[in-house]
């Protein structure tokens, strides 16, 4: 590799390419594979690097408790899970139509897992999600509730209306879906 064509990689923050040039322009040169494929090559594994980058941004954003996925969740061992249901929720139709999962039940029954394994269907499939327990978000929903009576204060009862309206549209563009966990 040239010197120049290294620095512009490094510039273009094409990293990937920058470490598999080396390797790739050999074996090119071996299967006497055409320019073409060689460059469709160097960029479908950039393409990947991002693609794999972009997937490990989300899920680092997501605050998972744990990586689980549906693949790997005990449904012999939760008989009164519906492991049809939890299918049709992973094919992520409840999100396009806006429409929130609650899970409640006992401790130890497998909430948090199948919350997590929908939350990681969806991180893969190119969503932004957030992981957030149903007490946690009451808590920051109630901190933003005495933020608004203070901004009563302010304004007229018409005016306070506008602002929660504003403050709940706010809630969803952060969250998109959530999740809730139950806690007994």
């Amino acid at each position: 590799m040239t010197e120049e064509l290294e620095q512009l990689l490094k510039n273009l923050k094409l990293k990937r390419i920058l470490e598999i040039y080396d390797e790739q322009l050999r074996a090119a040169d071996k299967d006497d594979i055409s320019y073409s494929d060689f460059v469709t090559r160097l960029v479908r594994a950039q393409f990947q690097a991002r693609q794999e980058g972009a997937l490990e941004w989300r899920i680092q954003r997501a605050k998972l408790p744990e990586r689980w996925t549906l693949e790997t969740f005990p449904f012999a061992r939760q008989p009164g899970v519906n492991r049809k249901q939890i299918r049709g929720f992973a094919e992520l139709e409840f999100i396009a139509k806006a429409e929130n999962i609650v899970f409640v039940g006992k401790t130890a029954v497998g909430k948090t897992g199948l919350a997590s394994g929908l939350l990681m269907k969806a991180l893969e499939n190119g969503y932004r999600c957030q992981f957030i327990k149903a007490q946690d978000l009451f808590d920051e929903m109630y901190a933003s509730l005495a933020d608004l009576a203070a901004l009563a204060h302010r304004f007229s009862q018409h005016d306070h209306a506008k602002a929660v309206g504003c403050v709940a549209a706010g809630r969803i563009a952060v969250f998109g879906v959530l999740f809730f966990e139950a806690h007994y």
